[in-house]
């Protein structure tokens, strides 16, 4: 980790290969956002700003020559770097890994707030995904799910969009956590702005999720039931957080760690609501102050 943080702020072309290289490969995509803190985090916005337009001159002319769509690359720069350091940015300026994360959160309720207001009909937005979903459904003999889906477009519609909000916040959080580590391990000096693992959301976004969670009950509104379940979502990486503290601290093993992990792939939205109930409840609870108590005693 540290040899290649080092070779990334050694020199401006370093970062402006990374970047580039890093974003044209689908594997090696999310590196590229990661780098992108990084850069601001070590060398300030304006020089990783400069780097990121050489970065994107590059990119358009690589596919200019090869004759291959520039949008496409022109959309992953602006869904991978602008994120990047705005997050970076927040993190500079308010010192803190846990604040910048409360503040991530709070951008996500208004991105699936923003879902809803700009886009008038969700299920004629999503209808080219949809098809595409009964399409493989179809092929892989799941014809019940086939069937839903084709039954009820608008919930399933309701659930692309918060997958999509949930799944892109988790990744520009992790662009700002890695990066924020990456930064940390480069020469030089770097913010201490706080451990991943004493990671809280804190109980004004916890209260917000009970709140609006009983108001959706209440009016069924999509629109609050969708906002509840995305607040509530972003509690998933504090109890990741919660399992890693544990780990530092002596009271998991390595074992547990890894097989969090091993398992996330499989057992996704399972594993995830599961951490985010661990995360949600330690917001309340405290499970982590509570075993430094005991310990002490």
């Amino acid at each position: 980790m540290q040899p290649l943080a080092a070779w990334l702020v050694a020199r401006p072309q370093n970062a402006v290969i990374a970047l580039a290289a890093t974003l044209l490969l689908p594997v090696l995509h999310i590196f590229s956002g990661i780098f992108m803190v990084l850069l601001v985090l070590k060398q300030g916005i304006r020089l990783a700003v400069i780097e990121g337009a050489a970065a994107a001159v590059l990119m358009i002319l690589v596919y200019l020559v090869a004759g291959a769509p520039v949008m496409q690359v022109v959309v992953a720069m602006l869904t991978t770097w602008p994120p990047a350091i705005l997050l970076a940015v927040v993190l500079g300026s308010t010192r803190s890994l846990t604040l910048t994360m409360q503040v991530s959160a709070l951008l996500a309720a208004v991105a699936v707030l923003g879902c809803y207001a700009f886009i008038a009909d969700l299920a004629a937005f999503w209808q080219p995904v949809m098809a595409l979903m009964v399409d493989w459904t179809a092929a892989n003999a799941l014809h019940e799910q086939a069937q839903l889906i084709e039954a009820e477009p608008l919930l399933v519609a309701h659930l692309l969009t918060v997958a999509l909000v949930v799944s892109s916040w988790t990744m520009y959080a992790l662009y700002l956590l890695f990066g924020y580590r990456y930064a940390n391990a480069a020469p030089g000096e770097t913010g201490k702005y706080g451990r991943f693992c004493d990671l809280n959301f804190g109980r004004v976004i916890a209260l917000a999720v009970a709140v609006v969670s009983l108001l959706a009950y209440a009016t069924g509104m999509p629109w609050m039931q969708s906002l509840a379940i995305v607040l509530f979502a972003v509690f998933w990486l504090q109890g990741l957080a919660v399992v890693h503290w544990m780990f530092v601290d002596g009271e998991l093993p390595l074992f547990v760690v890894i097989m969090v992990y091993v398992l996330l792939p499989f057992l996704h939205v399972f594993l995830i609501m599961a951490l985010a109930v661990v995360g949600y409840t330690d917001t309340w609870f405290r499970y982590r102050r509570r075993v430094v108590a005991a310990n002490e005693e």
